[in-house]
């Protein structure tokens, strides 16, 4: 599959506002140019403006893709709608999948396009924006941040990473190891199987040992401060990844990243 990484100007003709040109141009080479990274459809169908929260929806695999798009670098952060909404949407199996799109205006490029599948959203990815000031058309309300460096790599998957085009078997093969998270209808314990995740990344070796991983004991428990049993909890999840195939187990307390 040849994906261009132009951006279309043309499409931007007939609009005034900066931002309604961003989105036209970006909505319409994700509509023109992105495959789906669940099943690799050639082809996104775009849902009418009027829909609640996705954009995308694939018609072969059912998948929804939320669009954002941002311009000078991924950044580590993500400008995201309500709080509350955010957080109401975590639990729901119609949450969307996220695309972020980055671009560059000079030469009207896109520069990186990842997916971020909907299993990696928890609580703790997403981070509460102070109210708008009393003096604010909407005084009072209260936005989110989305933090891409919370999210296992695992979980952002490039199709396109500084202008190179990741080949779609590599995006789809990466897509389909972590499903296995979809599982974990609860959030606290999809919870603890990423930030276990994002330990073992971390260590930033392909081969490691429970030693390596006990020394996030500290960090886990702050992210969970209710278990008091943090090492337990951590053998559990890395039991669960073993069995998922995710890790191997390769004796005496020694693991491979698979």
């Amino acid at each position: 599959m040849s994906i261009s990484l132009e951006l279309d100007t043309k499409l931007a003709d007939r609009y005034k506002s900066s931002s309604q040109k961003v989105r036209v141009l970006t909505e319409g080479w994700v509509k023109n140019e992105a495959y789906c990274p669940s099943c690799g459809t050639a082809r996104l169908e775009q849902y009418s403006n009027n829909a609640p929260v996705a954009d995308f929806f694939c018609e072969n695999c059912s998948e929804d893709f939320e669009l954002k798009s941002k311009s000078n670098g991924l950044g580590k952060k993500i400008v995201d709608g309500a709080y509350r909404t955010m957080l109401d949407r975590l639990a729901d199996v119609h949450n969307p999948n996220f695309f972020l799109l980055n671009y560059d205006l000079s030469p009207y490029q896109v520069s990186n396009f990842l997916v971020i599948p909907k299993h990696f959203f928890i609580p703790g990815v997403i981070e509460k924006r102070s109210p708008l000031s009393v003096t604010a058309r909407r005084a009072g309300w209260i936005g989110c941040n989305i933090l891409l460096n919370r999210i296992p790599e695992a979980g952002r998957i490039f199709l396109i990473k500084n202008r190179q085009i990741n080949p779609k078997e590599n995006v789809c093969a990466v897509w389909q190891k972590t499903l296995f998270l979809r599982e974990e209808k609860k959030i606290e314990s999809r919870g603890w199987v990423l930030d276990v995740m994002r330990c073992i990344e971390l260590i930033r070796k392909k081969e490691f040992t429970l030693a390596d991983i006990y020394k996030f004991e500290s960090f886990l428990a702050k992210q969970h401060p209710g278990n008091k049993h943090i090492r337990d909890k951590i053998r559990q999840q890395l039991q669960l990844l073993r069995d998922r195939n995710y890790i191997q187990f390769t004796g005496r307390g020694e693991y491979r990243i698979i």
